[in-house]
Order: C-alpha cells, then sequence, then structure tokens
C-alpha cells in the first residue's frame, strides 16, 4: 500500500507571483529568493495562466482563474494540464463532500454520477447516492409512517377513541416520499453547482491512473475518487428472480400482504418494522440464533424479544434454499428447515456488496478484496497511488457519517497539505428497528477482549408512557465501564429515542469520560436518558483470570 502522501510544492520568487499570492485571502509565507516548501493550504501553482481558486464561499470569476492543485508522490506529472484536480465517481454522501471541500480549498474538481432512479442499476443512480435516495432518508420516512399504528394503540389508554379504525393509503406514501426524493437530490446538485463543482451524469471508468471514461467523453485528473458505495446483494439460489431488495422494497407499487425478510441484520430488522407497522404479516428468516450479529448479546437479546410481542414472527437457524412461484402468484419459501406457504412477497435483506463492477479498477492495478471492496491505506488511497476510495466501496465501518468524515479527512490531505486520517474511534450508530436501537462504544464481548476487567451496568423497566397505553414496551439501557480506569467503554439503548439520546452520548463516549463523570451528572426528569447517570450498581463485574487467561463472573447483582 502507498505511503503517507507527501504534500509539497515550490513557488517562484518572481515578484509578479508574490503580488498575486499576497492578494489571496489565504496565510502563505512567501520566499524571499528561491523556491521554498510551503507549509500550508497552497500547494501547487502550475502557471500564471489565470484560472479559478475557491478558497472561499465565494464565487471568482472565470477571468480570475487559476488552480491549486495537490503535488504528491502520485505520479502526477507536474509539468502536464489535467482537466481536474480531483475526479469522483459517484456523488453519494462521500463524494460530494471531499468534492466540494476540495473546491473550497482551492482544487479544481468534477463528480459524474447515473441518471436518477428509486431503484440503483448499472445504468441508474442519482445525485445524492444511497443514503438520500435508496437507503437512510426514504427508510426512515417509511418508519415514521408505520409507527402511527402503535400511536394509535398508545393512545386509547390516554382517552382517545375512534369511531373507525385509521386507514392508511400506501400510494400516498410512496408519491409524497418520491417527491422528496427528487427534492433532495435537486439540493445536492445545487450545493455541487454553488461549491463550483463540475456535475457529469454517466457512467464513469477508470482508464489510467489519471484517465476516466465518462460514456465515451475522456477527463484527465490529477488525482481520481471512487465513491459508488454498494448495492444489495441476493444469493443465488432457484428463484431469486422473484425476490426484491431493499430498494425495491421502498419503492413497491403496493403493499406487502405478508412478507418473508431473509436476514438479520439492521436493513431485516428495520423493514419488519415497517411493513410490520404498516399491517402485513410479516415473517422474519435468520440463520444464527439471534438477529443483529455483532452487536451486544444484551441488546440482541432485548430487541427480538420486543419485535416478537409486535406480531413479528421469527425464524430461527433457517437458511433459504428456494422461492417457488405457485398458480395464483403467491410465493413458497424453503429453507433448511422446511417451506412455508403464501407470501406476497420475498425480500432477500442478506447484505450489500461494494458496486465496483464494471469500473475498470482491476485493469489499473488497483487491489480488490474478495468481496470486491477497495483495499486502501489509513489515508484512503489505494494500491494506485492517484487514486483513492471512501465510503462504503471500502467497506471499512459503512455508514454515511463515516463515508463524510473519510470524504473530508481526504480532502484535508490532498489539498490543504494537511495529511489527515479517519477517526473511527467510538462511532456511534443506530437501528431504526421498533423499538429502535442505539448504540457507542464497545459491546460487553468486545470490552471483555480488550480490557478484561469490567463492570457492567444494565436498566430494564417500563417507560412512563405505557404506564397508561398498557402495552408491553420496554427499555433497555446498558453501560459498560473499565473497572481498572472508570471509564466508559460502550453505551447500548433499545427504546424509543433511542438514537436521538445516544448522539449525545456518543461525545461523552468519544471524550473519554468516566463513570464518575456519568454520576456526577444531574439527570433530566421524567426522561428514559436520565437511567443512564443514575446507575449506581454493576449488574455484574467481570474479572479476566490472570491463571486461565479467562474472563469469570466475580459478583451479580440482581436488577
Amino acid at each position: 500500500m502507498a505511503s503517507t502522501p507527501k504534500l509539497t510544492t515550490t513557488i517562484s520568487s518572481s515578484p509578479s507571483l508574490q503580488i498575486l499570492c499576497r492578494k489571496l485571502p489565504i496565510a502563505i509565507n512567501l520566499p524571499s529568493s528561491t523556491s521554498r516548501s510551503l507549509p500550508k493550504t497552497l500547494s501547487h501553482l502550475s502557471s500564471l495562466r489565470p484560472r479559478l481558486a475557491l478558497v472561499s464561499n465565494h464565487r471568482y470569476s472565470p477571468s480570475r482563474r487559476f488552480s491549486v492543485r495537490a503535488q504528491s508522490d502520485n505520479g502526477a506529472d507536474s509539468d502536464r494540464h489535467y482537466d481536474f484536480d480531483l475526479f469522483t465517481i459517484g456523488a453519494g454522501s462521500g463524494g460530494v463532500r471531499a468534492s466540494r471541500f476540495a473546491t473550497s480549498y482551492g482544487a479544481s474538481a468534477a463528480v459524474c454520477e447515473l441518471p436518477f432512479s428509486t431503484i440503483s442499476s448499472e445504468t441508474a443512480g442519482g445525485v445524492g447516492g444511497t443514503c438520500v435516495l435508496r437507503g437512510c432518508v426514504p427508510k426512515k420516512l417509511l418508519v415514521y409512517a408505520s409507527k402511527y399504528s402503535h400511536e394509535f394503540e398508545d393512545s386509547h389508554g390516554f382517552g382517545w377513541k375512534y369511531d373507525t379504525e385509521p386507514t392508511h393509503d400506501w400510494t400516498t406514501l410512496i408519491a409524497n416520499k418520491n417527491a422528496e426524493l427528487q427534492r433532495l437530490t435537486g439540493i445536492y446538485k445545487n450545493i455541487l453547482n454553488n461549491a463550483n463543482v463540475k456535475l457529469i451524469e454517466g457512467r464513469g471508468k477508470v482508464i489510467d491512473p489519471h484517465t476516466i471514461d465518462v460514456d465515451g467523453k475522456i477527463y484527465t485528473s490529477r488525482n481520481i475518487l471512487i465513491a459508488v458505495g454498494g448495492r444489495p446483494f441476493i444469493p443465488d439460489i432457484p428463484g431469486r428472480e422473484f425476490a426484491i431488495d431493499s430498494d425495491a422494497a421502498l419503492d413497491l407499487p403496493s403493499k406487502p400482504e405478508k412478507i418473508a425478510i431473509v436476514g438479520g441484520g439492521y436493513i431485516a430488522l428495520e423493514f419488519a418494522g415497517i411493513f410490520n407497522g404498516l399491517g402485513s404479516e410479516v415473517h422474519v428468516f435468520i440463520r444464527q440464533k439471534k438477529v443483529l450479529r455483532g452487536f451486544d448479546e444484551d441488546v440482541r437479546d432485548f430487541v427480538g424479544e420486543q419485535m416478537s410481542l409486535r406480531g413479528i414472527e421469527f425464524h430461527t437457524e433457517e437458511s433459504p434454499e428456494a422461492i417457488i412461484k405457485a398458480g395464483d402468484g403467491s410465493l413458497s419459501l424453503k429453507t433448511s428447515k422446511g417451506t412455508v406457504d403464501g407470501f406476497s412477497h420475498v425480500m432477500f435483506a442478506t447484505g450489500r456488496k461494494p458496486n465496483t463492477k464494471n469500473l475498470g479498477l482491476e485493469n489499473v492495478g488497483v487491489k480488490l478484496a474478495k468481496n470486491g471492496a477497495i483495499e486502501v491505506d489509513e489515508y484512503s488511497r489505494t494500491s494506485v497511488p492517484s487514486i483513492y476510495a471512501v465510503g462504503d466501496v471500502t467497506d471499512r465501518i459503512n455508514l454515511t457519517p463515516v463515508a463524510l468524515m473519510e470524504g473530508m479527512a481526504l480532502a484535508k490531505t490532498l489539498f490543504q497539505n494537511d495529511p489527515t486520517k479517519p477517526d473511527y474511534r467510538a462511532v456511534p450508530c443506530a437501528v431504526f428497528s421498533q423499538p429502535p436501537i442505539g448504540t457507542v462504544g464497545l459491546s460487553e464481548e468486545q470490552a471483555i477482549e480488550q480490557y478484561g476487567d469490567i463492570d457492567v451496568f444494565t436498566s430494564n423497566f417500563k417507560p412512563l408512557k405505557a404506564t397508561l397505553s398498557g402495552l408491553p414496551d420496554r427499555v433497555f439501557m446498558k453501560l459498560i465501564v473499565c473497572a481498572n480506569t472508570n471509564k466508559v467503554l460502550g453505551v447500548h439503548m433499545c427504546g424509543d429515542d433511542s438514537p436521538e439520546i445516544i448522539q449525545g452520548f456518543g461525545v461523552a463516549v468519544k471524550a473519554g469520560l468516566t463513570k464518575a463523570d456519568f454520576d456526577a451528572t444531574v439527570g433530566v426528569h421524567p426522561t428514559a436518558a436520565e437511567e443512564f447517570v443514575t446507575m449506581r450498581t454493576p449488574t455484574r463485574k467481570i474479572r479476566k483470570d490472570s491463571s486461565e487467561g479467562k474472563a469469570s463472573l466475580e459478583a451479580k447483582t440482581a436488577v
């Protein structure tokens, strides 16, 4: 893998050039005579030919244009003119962030993206990427829609009565959702335009380390960024053509009457909650005993129990083998344990794969992992020095805010003479299941492995709202603390408002606060969140047996 980018440049002692540099709205240490290395933003002035320098929020006229270029050990010819300093394939979260900050730092940039569609394909995508068009945003809009049914149930205990049962119109929901997506993709286009990033519609393909082909038109760039994200994956089983993925599930022409969801990850649980809340009969098939592999074990148990109480049926330790379509159009799912009939839809939420097919990467020497992910170093640089990658296509932490962080770090590295590594410590995340999950830091299992001696604090309680509704809703909260340093290693919650609450506690974990800091914080009452600062007695203390190297339970206190 390539070494840390070396971002140096020289500037002539020409008086006219020094006068020009003094007029720039950035701090530059000008040399008195001979050329010298610049410590900060301006890394290369290719010539005195007017180009556009975007070093503030203002648009400059073409007559004042010049380019601030990244001069690094990426194989670029310093005497060669390139069309752009940065050319990005993929206008999702990471690509847009890197491109617009590149121009704010004085670089010239372009982004290419496929035409808009709510469902991705080899020929369709859209500015905004997965999160905006077929991920986080439309998913959460549907989560909001589906939660009303539970609110209606809640309301009876508070005195509300309905002469008729509320009904839901799927067509209205999808039409309004799609209108919002069109609005958002327009906003993203405006963001790029206002940042002076050239938007090119079409499919990009890398021809060589500095050349990109977009539907037959050739562009050159000093640096290339791959930010194409990932796409849903459906395993190759008989009848797979009858299955839908998460893209299609967000844009169905009608609501499923009975749906099988294959998968136990966060996408599967989120859609299970959506369709269950909207009145569909929902069956979830998972290969393991529990949902959400990789999450804290207590959280996995709790969310599975709560979702079951809401009417979702889980089929554990079952692997899909075939989908069979009957004469009446209904679908049957054959698994390792038998066959379940009568589904209107079968959805696979079995993961996503990096979208690196047909990009030409292998031909120019970019190394890919077995699953197609682009291998990068800690600065997001690939095995080809002039080609970088950020976001889900690298399969590091596949979250939108992480892609934003990676894009920002790359722009600083290339165009601010400030090599910056993305910081993956204590990244908070949420699962918009019903009930939702918020988590930051280490799970109990990870904490034991890394620290050995830990104290675990848990609370499982009926929230205030459920005391009148009569529904079986509960909240689970958990703190994991290092026994030796008192540092809070992990915060986990499952219950209403968990994602909103965990964002604040993410700051605390990132800052390295201790359990004593939590204890010294006054709670906000009455809230569920205050429980995080009022848990005083450990549920269990785990100590690593130094003689055997195994963790053992030293003490347990009943909840």
